[in-house]
């Protein structure tokens, strides 16, 4: 569906295009999850055949008199944000059931319902696919890259480039350039003054749907920028909490807790798993998670960070583009169905994002904002595959440093080193 003609925008490419077409002709029913103003509507419409916004007035009266009547047109049959009538998801799998075919609903939401439903009546039904915000790939138009995720798991190595540098402003004009899409056409000061209002909704009215919260809004505002500061690291709900008590003193770990769930739910905050293979050392594996919000930019904003702050606060920079490496493979490695992990042991080694995919191969990827560390990149990766004992897990399918300041090389012990903006899926 021409989605200019339903919402006034043209469709821009996306990831996950390709891989909602073939859940599509997979499942009954493809549910698309995301935060809020991810694209998923747009993405959803493309490949929709008729639609029905379930938030609009009009629908929801229909719906209190002939619920079924929604599920009525052309498939896919998008039923954007189904998630403010969650009985919707019983009829969509009844009317799954009672068909042989494949592909008839395409449902988006962002944010889970609070008694879950999904999680017990769709199994065999429904696919699931999370839709995060661009990355750079898709931020600068999807123009051709040289660097494939997928070719690297294909044995493939990029010609050597030492222009593709980018200089340090474009690094951090990257970092704060949303990928949420109303916004990535907006200057750099636009650009902040929504992503503020977005964590002020996220803080006043979003949270508020999901649960009762007792705290005032500027508890979550607190926390996202704890959560800010403590992107791509292992931070303890504990920590967070010390962090929250300048705005409520009182505040415990349990309560943060409850609060990181709620905005996981909410797709706001988004978790990296440990990766636990097999050592060859009596190294003790790290369990926790890392935490990272929706993008990177949000990150930035609920720091206050700008251009100006970030060429001066290089840490700070390095900790937010990290934060952005993980989003984006997240996003191009999705297109084969992998997953990002993180890799830490009690020696201290550690790779900053492990991507597995179903068929158990995995590729390893240290991350260095200046391209002046390549070497120190290339060396963290091979101490820590050291420790892995790839008898069991077989050798990575291949070794990725990524800067954001380096050119694209190939080491002689068979590492790539490419900056984040030649990345494609």
């Amino acid at each position: 569906m021409e989605t200019a003609d339903v919402l006034g925008q043209a469709y821009r490419p996306r990831v996950i295009d390709a891989r909602l077409r073939r859940a599509l002709g997979g499942a009954g029913a493809v549910v698309v999850e995301g935060a809020r103003a991810s694209g998923k509507t747009m993405t959803a419409l493309h490949a929709a055949g008729s639609y029905v916004f379930i938030d609009d007035a009009d629908v929801q009266r229909a719906l209190a008199i002939a619920p079924r009547s929604v599920l009525e047109g052309d498939a896919p049959r998008l039923l954007d944000e189904w998630q403010v009538m969650p009985e919707l998801w019983n009829l969509v799998r009844r009317a799954v059931d009672a068909s042989a075919e494949s592909g008839r609903f395409i449902l988006t939401g962002s944010a889970v319902p609070a008694d879950d439903i999904t999680r017990h009546t769709g199994a065999g039904r429904f696919l699931r696919l999370r839709q995060r915000t661009m990355s750079w790939w898709e931020k600068l138009d999807a123009v051709p890259r040289p660097v494939s995720i997928a070719g690297l798991f294909d044995g493939e190595r990029p010609v050597a480039d030492l222009n593709a540098a980018p200089e340090l402003d474009e690094v951090i004009e990257g970092i704060l350039r949303p990928g949420f899409p109303a916004m990535t056409a907006l200057g750099l000061e636009q650009s902040a003054d929504r992503l503020r209002a977005y964590i002020d909704d996220v803080a006043r009215a979003d949270v508020r749907r999901l649960a009762d919260v007792r705290h005032e809004p500027d508890v979550i505002k607190r926390l996202l920028a704890g959560l800010a500061r403590s992107v791509a690291s292992e931070v303890t709900h504990r920590a967070l909490a010390a962090d929250v008590r300048s705005v409520a003193p009182t505040v415990n770990a349990e309560t943060i807790g409850n609060y990181v769930g709620l905005l996981q739910r909410l797709f706001v905050v988004e978790p990296q798993q440990p990766w636990a293979p097999k050592l060859r050392s009596r190294a003790r594996l790290r369990t926790s998670p890392k935490l990272h919000l929706v993008d990177a930019s949000l990150a930035a904003a609920a720091l206050g960070a700008g251009p100006k702050q970030l060429r001066g606060d290089l840490e700070t920079l390095g900790m937010l583009f990290e934060s952005a490496v993980v989003h984006d493979l997240m996003v191009l490695a999705s297109a084969i169905d992998g997953e990002v992990r993180h890799y830490r042991d009690s020696n201290g080694r550690e790779i900053d994002a492990v991507i597995t995919l179903p068929d158990g191969r995995w590729g390893a990827v240290e991350v260095k904002l200046g391209g002046s560390q390549m070497r120190t990149g290339v060396e963290s990766l091979r101490n820590a595959i050291d420790q892995i004992d790839t008898d069991v897990v077989g050798d990575p399918a291949f070794r990725l440093v990524v800067t954001g300041t380096g050119p694209i090389l190939t080491a002689d012990d068979g590492t790539v080193t490419s900056p984040l903006s030649a990345l494609a899926p």
